[in-house]
């Protein structure tokens, strides 16, 4: 009995110290998200991040302390229907903005690396902006300029809609639509000029949702490394958001950084086919959505919250994130990979990452995995911090 007993206390122990040792190494990372749709869901829902939104949204400022985030880049979003997208872009810059007026001791906006670390230094959260979507410079040059003089540090060439200058990877895989306006794939050249002129800025070029002829064009324009600010792996989930070994082999090649989506359908290459059962059932309420909203991340996130239990068993584990980081990892190397979740902008994420306070089980699965505690830290923020100071230069 005796025996018993203090076998009981050694492994309670020792799953003490395990999880003391994982929340440590997490808290003394630099944690960096590259993606965060926060600001628009502030704009459409008149929310703000400073108030405790736990039950409305997957992101509020003490939860993003909570998950030991200490660089976001919050995105700066709207869909290519919208007729004046600069203008709503400074909108969402300026809901961030009065957000870290009113919190100077928790969050800071950051210029560049050297005051990203020491923001973090100070405990505060380093805040940067990522613009979504190229249609929000509206051809414009000098508004590219001002985006970044006001905090973007990449800008993502295209969202789900094609520019003007350059083609998306919905509308190359759905090329009908291109043939339909007759317009070529890839960058032409103000889609060059543009990234010459990042470049020449210091803004990363993210290469998230762009198709794939636009891809090469960029790999073939730049000079600095690129991003990919929230795309998984082609291999194990083949769908067009996601990036193809080729690709993968290119970003590492230019010095680049993948940082892995979290969403639900770019991770798991059944779950489509699970969340279309659930849809098939709720088609009557599905179909009435899409009167309002086309767009399928409208209906999904209503319907998604309406009907928790269901939903809970269309998501995949966590161990399937981690096979999309040790994909890359043993493809290219630990120095290209890193995490751009999409909260609040996705409606399904997988078991367990509920919220931005969920971070350090990516930690706790990755040192579960075998990586060491370079590796993490290198995957946690490192990778990235490394390419934002790249480009610095």
């Amino acid at each position: 009995m005796k025996k018993i007993v203090l076998t009981s206390i050694f492994y309670f122990l020792a799953s003490f110290l395990i999880a003391q040792n994982f929340q440590s190494i997490h808290n003394k990372a630099i944690l960096v998200d590259t993606h965060n749709d926060i600001l628009e869901q502030c704009i459409g829902k008149h929310l703000s991040i400073d108030d405790n939104l736990k039950g409305k949204t997957q992101t509020d400022l003490v939860r993003l302390k909570q998950g030991g985030v200490d660089v976001q880049l919050f995105s700066v979003w709207c869909d290519g229907h919208e007729k004046k997208p600069y203008q709503l872009a400074n909108i969402e810059m300026d809901t961030l903005d009065a957000v870290i007026s009113r919190n100077p001791n928790s969050i800071i906006k950051v210029a560049n690396y050297k005051a990203l670390l020491k923001a973090v230094k100070q405990h505060k959260i380093a805040a940067l902006f990522g613009v979504e979507g190229g249609h929000m410079i509206e051809d414009d040059l000098t508004k590219l300029e001002t985006l970044y003089q006001r905090g973007a540090r990449y800008l993502t060439l295209t969202w789900n809609n094609s520019t003007s200058w350059a083609t998306s990877a919905f509308e190359e895989t759905h090329d009908s639509v291109l043939k339909a306006r007759n317009q070529p794939k890839g960058l032409n050249n103000f889609g060059k000029q543009v990234v010459k002129k990042m470049n020449e800025l210091g803004m990363l070029v993210d290469i998230s949702h762009v198709g794939e002829q636009t891809f090469w064009d960029v790999i073939h324009t730049t000079t600095k490394p690129v991003i990919a600010s929230h795309s998984s792996v082609y291999a194990i989930c083949p769908v067009s958001r996601n990036l193809k070994d080729d690709q993968i082999k290119a970003v590492a090649k230019n010095g680049g950084v993948i940082q892995v989506n979290f969403y639900s359908g770019f991770l798991d290459s059944s779950f489509e086919k699970r969340s279309a059962l659930f849809e098939a059932k709720h088609k009557a309420e599905k179909d009435s959505l899409k009167k309002i909203n086309p767009e399928p991340y409208f209906f999904q996130e209503f319907l998604f919250k309406k009907y928790p239990d269901e939903v809970k068993g269309l998501r995949p584990p966590l161990s399937l994130l981690i096979e999309h980081i040790d994909y890359i990892v043993k493809l290219v190397g630990v120095d290209y990979v890193g995490l751009g979740s999409d909260f609040d902008g996705i409606s399904s994420s997988p078991q367990q990452l509920d919220d931005v306070t969920s971070y350090p089980l990516i930690t706790k699965a990755l040192l579960d995995k075998g990586y060491s505690k370079k590796d993490v830290n290198k995957i946690l923020g490192g990778n990235f911090l490394r390419v934002l100071k790249a480009n610095e230069q």
